[in-house]
């Protein structure tokens, strides 16, 4: 009895599948979420709604989206500081230390410094600005007291992977704004070195790097010859991602080695120029999705109203997103906002 009581056993155990086994080095990947946002400017006109409505105003239409996002970043186009003389040039900003209040509400992690008016104050500014995000707990790269601090990324765990992002500006007000080995400054992109050395040592070092970089011409559709050249660069040294800014309106996308390159998210808390007309007033946030099928992204469109973004109903989105495709090389948006190469 006993006997043929293990030998049923023993068939049954045959009969219960096996659990799956991963192959070695296998695992499945929780999906993380990145959001990236356009030029921030809490000065002038966004500067006087924060002082009539406080400092969350400028975020309050956009805040929840940002907030879902594993990580949120954008530029910071301005020095926060109570102290400086203005440079001598058509616009130099400044803003006070508790409108970065605004930035955590919104769930912002992180900003770029590398900018043409991070120095709009001078150096002691710029430096007081590394301490104030310090002080708000807000993520920051792309400027500092020397060019190993200003090209050194922000970085994030999330789930189990190490998100870096590199800020670097090729619009710069003088030589006199680089960082150097012992010279404050911002991270310059003029030259090849140090940029591609440091995108180099963070692929190394983080499992994913994207670099934010201030380039091209304001006001311009497209792209300049060199931010293409550079841009696959920047690619062919390990970065992920390019996102772009400076060029206060929207400008295309365009993939290089199977990697998005996003050559400006336009404007997203700014003033509205006098200059650049409507355009200036179309932006976007793009959003990152990692997980086990790779890096998919994802635009959504968004207009600024008063200095405040907001998002928009299906015919302002469907029109921006045909610009979007108008504007773009070799990728294609969808009407829900999907981005994909085209092969």
């Amino acid at each position: 009895m006993l006997r043929r009581f293990a030998f049923i056993s023993i068939i049954l155990l045959l009969l219960i599948p096996a659990p799956a086994v991963l192959s070695r080095g296998a695992s499945t990947q929780e999906n993380i979420t990145l959001a990236f946002a356009g030029d921030i400017l809490l000065d002038g006109f966004v500067g006087g709604q924060i002082e009539r409505y406080g400092v969350n105003f400028p975020f309050v239409k956009v805040a929840p989206v940002l907030k879902q996002a594993d990580m949120a970043f954008a530029n910071l186009e301005t020095p926060v500081s109570v102290r400086g003389k203005a440079a001598e040039k058509t616009f130099a900003f400044r803003t006070k230390p508790a409108a970065l209040a605004g930035l955590n509400y919104a769930g912002i992690d992180g900003v770029t410094v590398a900018n043409n008016h991070i120095l709009d104050y001078g150096q002691d500014a710029m430096l007081d600005t590394l301490i104030h995000l310090d002080k708000y707990k807000v993520g920051h790269t792309g400027a500092g007291k020397d060019s190993d601090e200003a090209f050194k990324p922000y970085t994030k765990s999330v789930k189990g992977k190490k998100i870096a992002v590199l800020g670097t500006s090729r619009v710069l007000s003088s030589p006199s704004w680089y960082a150097g080995k012992s010279h404050p400054g911002a991270a310059s992109a003029y030259t090849p070195e140090p940029l591609l050395g440091a995108i180099k040592k963070s692929a190394k070092e983080n499992d994913y790097t994207i670099v934010y970089i201030h380039w091209n011409t304001e006001f311009k559709d497209y792209p300049e010859k060199y931010a293409r050249t550079l841009a696959k660069q920047m690619i062919d040294s390990g970065a992920d991602m390019i996102i772009g800014a400076h060029s206060h309106c929207l400008m295309g996308i365009e993939y290089y080695k199977h990697k998005p390159i996003y050559y400006s998210l336009g404007n997203f808390v700014f003033n509205r120029s006098t200059r650049g007309g409507d355009k200036t007033l179309h932006s976007m946030l793009v959003q990152f999705n990692i997980g086990n099928a790779g890096v998919t992204s994802r635009v959504t469109p968004v207009k600024i109203i008063g200095g405040q973004p907001n998002f928009m109903g299906d015919a302002y989105n469907k029109d921006t997103i045909k610009r979007l495709n108008q504007l773009s090389f070799n990728a294609r948006i969808a009407a829900n906002g999907e981005v994909s190469e085209k092969l």
